[in-house]
């Protein structure tokens, strides 16, 4: 039996806020906090009310807005000997390192976090960052290293009942299977999350998982209409929640199921969409998916195959700098899909030819 869903991010004066607050409503009501707390003169309420200006920054795509807030929550936590709320603001800014590509700082700081939060006794802080960095792995296409502790962490959720943790390791764990082939795995987890999420009033989870079931129905039952449907519905709650990462890959989502269903041009119309939104958030690893994705319609649209050769061996370079190999991999694959050989391969037959 799970709970509804609620937003521990949200935290001291604002913990009336749902999961499912906009987040323009976030930012407004936490800004305003803020300054109270600063003229009040206390940096455990400074820090608290800090960690929800930064959360709505970043998902909101205000990368540096973000960045800043998360780093003054962290000052004022400390500044008050708050271990609790120091781990929730190294886990703010960890997150947000991933979402913009810097794994590296995203381990360094969500391990720092997890390992404050477990000192500080603040056992929903610690789960959230050892969460952050199962994420971080699987998205690095590392999926051995990280599967278990998806499961431990999904079991400990399970047992606690916490709808919105049961749903991200859910999410997690199938996005795994759908990574390694295993389609029939995948979905009935990404159903089960979605079923969880809708009966714990989590509309944010429900909208990751409607947008990963589409995925597997577009790819192995080749059902563009019950894919595009089910995005549409996860849509509307990316609006009306103001999710813009979230409503990106939607996007890009949308994009790839109308390229399966050789509707090229729909696709590159909506990969050029998911592009601009997620250059407009800073967000590098959409970007350079949406990026891949492009490249495939245009070059099945009749673009020239030299500059199609080029723009993926710039972005196998782009995604080997961020450290994902998942995506790398999906490079390497788009060569043989196409018919375009990688541009070392190219000159070496030129090379051999004179």
């Amino acid at each position: 039996m799970h709970s509804k869903a609620f937003a521990p991010e949200y935290q001291g004066a604002l913990t009336a806020l749902s999961v499912n607050s906009s987040l323009t409503d976030v930012l407004e009501k936490g800004t305003q906090n803020l300054r109270a707390a600063e003229a009040s003169g206390s940096q455990q309420e400074v820090a608290r009310s800090g960690l929800a200006v930064a959360e709505a920054h970043r998902r909101l795509g205000n990368v540096e807005e973000a960045d800043r807030a998360w780093k003054a929550s962290y000052r004022a936590a400390r500044a008050a000997g708050d271990l609790g709320a120091m781990a929730w603001a190294l886990w703010s800014g960890g997150t947000l390192a991933r979402q913009r590509g810097a794994l590296a700082l995203a381990f360094r700081l969500l391990g720092l976090a997890a390992d404050m939060g477990e000192r500080g006794g603040d056992v929903v802080a610690r789960g959230y960052s050892l969460a952050g960095l199962a994420e971080t792995g699987r998205i690095q296409g590392d999926y051995e290293a990280v599967a278990v502790l998806h499961e431990q962490l999904l079991a400990e959720a399970r047992k606690r009942g916490e709808a919105r943790h049961t749903v991200w390791a859910l999410e997690g764990i199938a996005q795994i299977h759908r990574n390694t082939g295993s389609y029939d795995t995948a979905l009935a987890m990404f159903e089960e999350a979605a079923q969880i999420a809708g009966k714990a009033e989590d509309r944010r989870g429900r909208a990751w998982a409607l947008r990963g079931m589409a995925d597997i129905l577009s790819l192995r039952d080749d059902d563009p209409d019950r894919a595009l449907a089910l995005l549409a519905e996860a849509e509307v709650t990316c609006r009306e929640m103001k999710l813009s990462s979230a409503l990106a890959y939607n996007h890009k989502m949308r994009a790839n199921v109308f390229y399966r269903a050789r509707r090229y041009e729909e696709a590159r119309q909506v990969y050029e969409q998911a592009l601009a939104e997620f250059r407009a958030m800073s967000e590098p690893r959409g970007e350079a998916l949406a990026r891949l994705g492009l490249v495939k319609a245009r070059a099945r649209l009749g673009r020239d195959q030299d500059e199609t050769a080029a723009e993926l061996s710039e972005l196998r370079r782009t995604l080997d700098r961020i450290g994902l190999r998942h995506a790398r991999d999906m490079v390497d694959k788009a060569h043989a899909e196409l018919g375009v050989l990688p541009l070392a391969t190219v000159a070496d037959e030129e090379d051999g030819r004179r």
